[in-house]
């Protein structure tokens, strides 16, 4: 059976600093086909740049009936989408201590994304090591980040 991998990552240069640079990238892998995209933007976070990887991703894909992986290496949205979500929808968008969940419209359009697919799968991989999908993403992200400094 055919699948869709997808590696995703994003960044944030100075992402303490209120003026910061932030970057996402995306290797997308269908077959023998790869397709690679990335993108940037100014006082962002690192946890917004990590999702819109994802999302940016999801969005290139024109059919929802092939499996995918979606492959990352961050906690924050592995865990999202697996584990806190429907938690979260459930509370009202409110997280463990009750507040509201940061950046909820990008885990809305990600949530709306990942429903459109029929077999879709998030896996955390480990940064910065032998993936080597994920080191592409993260050189991409960096690339996009080094494109506005």
């Amino acid at each position: 059976m055919n699948k869709i991998y997808i590696f995703c990552d994003g960044g944030c240069r100075g992402n303490q600093f209120e003026h910061n640079i932030g970057g996402w990238g995306a290797v997308i892998t269908y077959g023998d086909k790869t397709k690679e995209i990335y993108g940037n933007t100014k006082d962002t976070t690192n946890n917004i740049m990590e999702l819109t990887s994802c999302i940016k991703a999801l969005k290139t894909l024109k059919r929802y009936d092939i499996p995918i992986e979606v492959t990352m290496d961050s906690q924050y949205v592995i865990k999202g989408m697996n584990e806190w979500i429907q938690g979260w929808i459930k509370k009202g968008w409110r997280n463990s201590q009750k507040k509201p969940v940061e950046n909820k419209e990008l885990w809305q359009e990600l949530l709306e994304l990942k429903n459109r697919f029929t077999d879709i799968k998030f896996i955390q991989c480990q940064g910065h090591a032998d993936n080597k999908g994920n080191n592409r993403a993260d050189e991409l992200a960096n690339i996009a980040m080094g494109e506005i400094e």
